[in-house]
C-alpha cells in the first residue's frame, strides 16, 4: 500500500460514539487562516454573550457558554463534526482500548432524535433487538429532543448490569417500542470465521479497528487450516458494521485486491488529499468472493464493498448501504480538548463518491425468513407407509443402505477431518443465497480453467 504521510492527526470513518475505536492522537496547531475575521459578526456574538449574561433568568458560566457556541457551531456543518471537551476527549482515548461499558450500539443524529446506524454483534443491544434505523426518543424518562449526541450517549453509557429502556420508533410499526438493555462491559471483536461447509468460508467483520486487517488475515488462514486447504470461495459480511479507521479498511481491501487504486479521499488542505492502492496480493487468489451489504453497512464498510466492486473482485449482495461519504479527522485543540471535523470525501477507484446514496449491490436481496421451512410437528404433514409402527422393510432398500453406509464408512476413513456443514445459513435467507451463488460461481470458474 502506498500511503502519503499523515501529520495532521488520526483519520476515522464512523460516527464512533459509545463504539470502541483505535486510533492514534496526535497534539498539533492549526494552521492560521489568513483571511480576514468577519468583525462585525464577532461584535455581534460578544453581544448577545453580554446580553445572556446580564439579562437571563439565572447566573451562567462564560466558559459553558463558549463551549456551547463551539458545539452549535460545529453540529451546524454536518452531522458528524463535533467538539470533544475534556471528559469526551478522555473517553475517546480510553475507547481505543476496545472496551467500555454500555450498550453496544452505533449511532448519529436525525431530526434532533439518536438514529441506531447498527447493533454491535453480541452485545446488549443486540440481543435486546435493537435494529439499524430505529429512532430513540426517550432514555428511561428522559426526552432526547434537545439533547445533543454527546450528551445522549453519556446517558446510554453506564456500569456492567445497570438497565435502561430505550423507546424506540421503528419502521412498520404504529406505535413506539420500550425495549430493556442491561448495561454490561463491551469489548469489541471486529473478526470472526467459520466454515459454512467444506471449501467455502464466511469471514465477518463487524467494524474497523487498528487491527482488524491483520485479524481478517489471521482469519482466512485459520479457515484454510480448518478446511485443510484452500478455500473454493468467501462471504465476506460487512452487514451492520458502521466504520471505523480508514487504514483498516485499505488493509481489509487490500486483502483481496493485487493492484489498483484501492480509495482517495479530497478536501481542502493538501493533508487531507490522500491516494491508497493495492499491492501485489491476494490472498484468495482469485477465488469468487461475495461481500454482504445492508443499510447498517456504514463508511468503512462502503469503502471495501465499492472498491471490490469497482474492480469487479466481489459481487456485492444483500441491500443498499447508509451512504456515509466523509472522513472525519480529530484535532487537538490542547491536551485535553479536540474537535472532530468532516475533511475530506472519498471516492472509489472509478471516482464514485457514495455520500448520501450508498453502495447498491449488484443482486439485492432484503432479508426474510423463509416461507417454506417446515414447522415441526405440523399436524398437516404428509404420512406415508414408512411412518407407520411395524410397518413390513423393504429388502431391495435394506441391501442399498447397507451398502451405502459400508461405502461412507471407508470415504469417511481416507478423508481428513473437515468441519461440518454450518447451520446458521439456514436461518439467515441473504446467507443462504450468497453460498448458493457463491458455489455457482466457483464451479463456473473451475470448468473456465480445465
Amino acid at each position: 500500500m502506498k500511503y502519503k504521510k499523515q501529520t495532521l492527526s488520526a483519520v476515522i470513518l464512523g460516527i464512533f460514539l459509545g463504539v470502541a475505536v483505535s486510533m492514534s492522537v496526535t497534539v498539533s496547531a492549526f494552521k492560521q487562516d489568513k483571511t480576514l475575521l468577519p468583525l462585525q459578526e464577532i461584535r455581534k456574538f460578544n453581544e448577545v454573550m453580554a446580553l445572556i449574561k446580564s439579562d437571563y433568568v439565572e447566573e451562567v458560566n462564560e466558559k459553558q457558554l463558549i463551549t456551547d457556541a463551539i458545539r452549535g457551531m460545529l453540529s451546524g456543518l454536518d452531522p458528524h463534526s463535533a467538539y470533544l471537551d475534556s471528559e469526551e476527549f478522555a473517553e475517546l482515548q480510553v475507547d481505543t482500548s476496545g472496551k467500555f461499558g454500555g450498550l453496544g450500539i452505533e449511532v448519529g443524529m436525525e431530526n434532533g432524535f439518536v438514529k441506531v446506524i447498527s447493533p454491535i454483534d453480541d452485545t446488549p443491544a443486540a440481543k435486546a433487538g435493537i435494529k439499524a434505523g430505529d429512532l430513540i426518543i426517550r432514555l428511561d424518562e428522559i426526552q432526547v429532543k434537545g439533547k445533543t449526541l454527546n450528551e445522549a450517549v453519556n446517558i446510554m453509557r453506564g456500569n456492567a448490569g445497570e438497565p435502561i429502556v430505550l423507546t424506540v420508533v421503528r419502521e412498520g410499526e404504529v406505535a413506539p417500542i420500550e425495549i430493556k438493555i442491561i448495561r454490561d462491559i463491551i469489548t469489541v471483536k471486529s473478526v470472526k470465521q467459520r466454515l459454512l461447509e467444506a471449501n467455502y468460508g464466511y469471514l465477518r467483520i463487524s467494524s474497523f479497528q487498528a487491527d482488524t486487517s491483520s485479524a481478517a488475515k489471521q482469519g482466512l488462514q485459520t479457515l484454510e487450516k480448518t478446511n485443510n486447504g484452500k478455500l473454493k470461495g468467501l462471504v465476506l459480511d460487512l452487514r451492520n458494521n458502521p466504520g471505523g479507521v480508514l487504514g483498516a479498511a485499505v488493509g481489509v481491501s487490500d486483502l483481496f485486491l493485487k493492484q489498483g487504486r484501492i480509495v482517495n479521499t479530497e478536501g481542502r488542505v493538501a493533508d487531507s488529499e490522500m491516494n491508497y492502492d493495492a499491492t501485489d496480493f491476494d490472498l484468495m487468489e482469485g477465488k469468487p468472493i461475495i461481500v454482504l451489504v445492508n443499510q447498517g453497512s456504514a463508511s468503512a464498510s462502503e469503502i471495501v464493498s465499492g472498491a471490490l466492486q469497482d474492480h469487479d473482485r466481489a459481487l456485492i449482495l444483500g441491500e443498499k448501504t447508509f451512504g456515509k461519504g466523509s472522513v472525519q479527522t480529530v484535532l487537538p485543540i490542547d491536551t485535553t480538548t479536540a474537535v472532530k471535523l468532516t475533511t475530506a470525501r472519498y471516492f472509489t477507484p472509478a471516482g464514485r463518491s457514495i455520500q448520501a446514496k450508498g453502495i447498491i449491490p449488484d443482486i439485492e436481496v432484503e432479508q426474510r425468513e423463509f416461507a417454506d421451512k417446515k414447522q415441526e410437528n405440523s399436524a398437516f404433514d404428509a404420512i406415508s407407509e414408512a411412518d407407520l409402527n411395524g410397518h413390513l422393510s423393504n429388502p431391495e432398500k435394506d441391501k442399498k443402505e447397507k451398502d451405502k453406509k459400508e461405502k461412507d464408512k471407508k470415504t469417511d476413513e481416507k478423508k481428513d477431518t473437515v468441519a461440518k456443514v454450518d447451520k446458521s445459513t439456514e436461518d439467515d435467507y441473504q446467507l443462504f443465497e450468497a453460498l448458493n451463488i457463491l458455489k455457482g460461481m466457483s464451479l463456473y470458474q473451475s470448468n473456465l480453467s480445465k
